[in-house]
């Protein structure tokens, strides 16, 4: 539990000392709402406006203030951003993909998983008028690239 020092107390983890490398990182969740929901998303017909366009805008708004939500994460320059979204129409649900890059001391794997809850929550958010039992599950990482551990793919 490296945010912990020798007596328990939490701190911040130093990362001065650690070379710089690229590092990347991809998450993914879904929300999962009724067929009248998906129907006005995917056909950009929601009386609010481009619901994934908004979504997309918010997930990478939140990657870049992830430091400001997650006690002890540090600042990082990110290099790129994405946030993508999948349609799954026999699932009524959308699926979303989050990719955070940077040349760093530390990894961007908060930032992804940032980005793709936030994102689902803004769908959440903009479809809660007409759907509130919408469910966003699934939340994980997918890769992570760079450092001194690697690559590691989940499965």
């Amino acid at each position: 539990m490296t945010h912990f020092d020798a007596s328990g107390q939490a701190h911040m983890v130093g990362v001065g000392a650690k070379p710089e490398t690229t590092r990347l990182a991809r998450a993914t969740g879904e929300i999962t709402m009724q067929p009248a929901t998906l129907a006005l998303i995917a056909g950009g017909n929601h009386k609010k406006g481009d619901v994934l366009g908004i979504a997309r805008i918010a997930g990478i708004m939140a990657a870049k203030k992830t430091p400001e939500l997650i006690p002890l994460c540090h600042a990082i320059a990110l290099t790129k951003v994405t946030v993508d979204f999948q349609i799954d129409t026999p699932r009524n649900t959308v699926i979303c993909e989050t990719t955070a890059e940077t040349v760093g001391r530390t990894g961007v794997e908060i930032e992804a998983l940032t980005a793709a809850q936030i994102a689902l929550l803004t769908i959440y958010d903009m479809c809660k008028a007409v759907d509130r039992g919408m469910v966003i599950n699934g939340v994980r990482l997918l890769e992570k690239q760079g450092g001194k551990s690697g690559h590691w793919v989940g499965e």
